[in-house]
């Protein structure tokens, strides 16, 4: 990701090692949302295999509740609402994680300005997270 001189610095996540530890060891992710339920990747993870399993309301509740724990962490980081949050950086992409199943949720419940608002954000956050989690 080239960084525009003018615009805002990247946001990046704080790391979150015991919950991003959980999962990587492979503790079931409502576990691991229930022990860290500010833990943007295991509300992603939740969403991802609720969006997979046809369970298209669970998964927008689970993305929402992601895309909004991560909203949270991204202010008290110093986003002001616009600018990157880079894919590369591990602790970002539970967020744009969220942010993509919500998009693709939406796109299912026939919620199109939402789907639309979903892309957008999301390429705008980063281009690369839109062509890894295939929200484009």
């Amino acid at each position: 990701m080239t960084h525009n001189l003018l615009g805002p610095e990247p946001t990046l996540l704080p790391e979150h090692t015991a919950a991003q530890a959980a999962l990587d060891a492979g503790t079931d992710p409502a576990a691991v949302a229930a022990e860290h339920p500010d833990y943007s990747e295991a509300w992603a993870s939740l969403a991802e295999k609720a969006f997979e399993a046809g369970e298209t309301v669970a998964a927008y509740a689970y993305a929402r509740t992601g895309y909004h724990r991560g909203l949270d962490q991204l202010r008290r980081a110093g986003w002001k609402g616009f600018g990157p949050v880079p894919w590369s950086h591990r602790p970002n992409q539970g967020f744009l994680r969220a942010l993509a199943v919500l998009g693709k949720a939406a796109g299912k419940i026939g919620e199109t300005e939402e789907y639309d608002r979903c892309r957008t954000f999301l390429a705008d956050s980063d281009p690369a997270a839109a062509e890894a989690t295939g929200l484009k």
